[in-house]
C-alpha cells in the first residue's frame, strides 16, 4: 500500500493565459487531516478537478491512491468521497431516494454509518433536496461521502455559507466519523478556527505553488509578532530578513515576522527601537501575514519544508 494518498511532481496547468498550478510538487501521507489554505486564485480547487479527473494538466503528474489521476477505474473513484462548497444534489429527488441510489452504486456503503451522520442535522427522509437549506444539504452531502466508506474524502470549502449552528454539527459529524475509520481527509478552507480544530498538516498554496507544509502548531511557532517603539523617526524595518506585514498602531510598531529568531529584538533596537516585544500569532494572524506578502508584491518566503 503506497503511503501517500496523493502526490503531484511538476504539476502545470494554466487557464487562457494564468498559471492556476505551477510545477506542484506535492506529497500527502496517509490518514489524519490535510488541510490546503490559500488565497482566491490560490489554485486548491483546480487542484482538486485534476487530482479527480475532472480537469487534465498541461504538464506533469498526479496520482491519487497511487492511480494516475487521468484514468481512475470506477472501483478506485468508489474509494473517494468529495464534497464541494456548493452540496450539488438532484433538487427533484427525496433524502431517502437518493440514499437509496448512492446504496446501490457501493458496495461498501454503510447505512448504518450513513444514520449516524444524518443525525447530527435535522433532515428527514421525505424531505425533497430541493426544499433543504444549504446546511441541510451539507449534511445529506457528508452523510452520503461517509456512508460510501471512502478511503480518501476531498472536501472543497464545505462549510462556505453555513451559520453556526449547521457549521459546528458538519465538522462534528466529520470529527466522529472519517477519522474513526480511518479515511485521509483533504480538506480546503478559508475558516483559520476550523483548521486549527481539524487539521494535522497544514498545506499553504499561493499562486499555484506550494509555499509551505508543516503541522499547524509547528507552523505558528515560526511566526512571532513583535511590537516595537521608535521614539524617533520609523525606519524601514519592513525590509528586515522574516518580516512578512509591518504596521504603525498607535505610534507602535506592529511586526509580523517568519522565523525571525530570538536576535530579532536586537535588530530592531539596533535600528533606534527604545522596547520591543514578542509575542505568539493565531494561525489566523500567521497564515494571513504569510499570504500577504505574496499579495503585497513582495518575493515569497521560501518555507515548503
Amino acid at each position: 500500500m503506497n503511503d501517500h494518498v496523493i502526490e503531484t511532481a511538476d504539476l502545470n496547468l494554466a487557464y487562457r493565459g494564468k498559471q492556476a498550478i505551477d510545477k506542484l510538487s506535492l506529497r500527502l501521507a496517509r490518514g489524519g487531516v490535510h488541510a490546503i489554505v490559500g488565497a482566491n486564485g490560490a489554485g486548491k480547487s483546480t487542484l482538486f478537478r485534476v487530482l479527480l479527473g475532472f480537469a487534465c494538466a498541461d504538464s506533469g503528474s498526479a496520482r491519487v491512491l497511487g492511480c494516475d489521476s487521468r484514468a481512475i477505474p470506477p472501483q478506485l473513484r468508489a474509494r473517494i468521497g468529495f464534497v464541494n462548497e456548493e452540496h450539488t444534489l438532484p433538487a427533484w429527488m427525496r433524502v431517502r431516494e437518493l440514499a437509496a441510489m448512492q446504496g446501490r452504486l457501493y458496495a461498501g456503503w454503510s447505512e448504518t454509518r450513513y444514520r449516524q451522520v444524518l443525525a447530527n442535522f435535522n433532515v428527514g427522509d421525505a424531505q425533497k433536496i430541493g426544499e433543504l437549506s444549504r446546511g441541510e444539504r451539507a449534511g445529506v452531502s457528508l452523510a452520503l461521502a461517509l456512508a460510501q466508506g471512502p478511503e480518501l474524502l476531498i472536501l472543497d470549502e464545505p462549510t462556505l455559507g453555513l451559520d453556526v449552528v449547521a457549521k459546528r454539527a458538519f465538522l462534528d459529524a466529520l470529527l466522529q466519523t472519517s477519522l474513526d475509520d480511518g479515511a485521509t481527509v483533504v480538506y480546503c478552507s478559508h475558516q483559520m478556527e476550523e483548521i486549527e480544530r481539524v487539521a494535522d498538516n497544514l498545506v499553504i498554496m499561493e499562486r499555484g505553488v506550494l509555499r509551505h507544509m508543516s503541522p499547524p502548531g509547528d507552523f505558528c511557532e515560526r511566526v512571532a509578532l513583535w511590537i516595537a517603539d521608535f521614539p524617533f523617526k520609523q525606519p524601514d524595518a519592513g525590509h528586515l530578513p522574516g518580516v512578512l506585514e509591518l504596521r504603525v498602531i498607535d505610534g507602535l510598531t506592529h511586526l509580523v515576522v517568519f522565523d525571525g529568531g530570538e536576535d530579532f529584538g536586537a535588530r530592531l533596537r539596533l535600528m533606534g527601537a527604545r522596547t520591543a516585544q514578542c509575542m505568539p500569532v493565531s494561525l489566523d494572524r500567521a497564515v494571513n501575514g504569510f499570504l500577504a506578502r505574496g499579495h503585497a508584491g513582495v518575493p515569497p518566503l521560501s518555507a515548503a519544508a
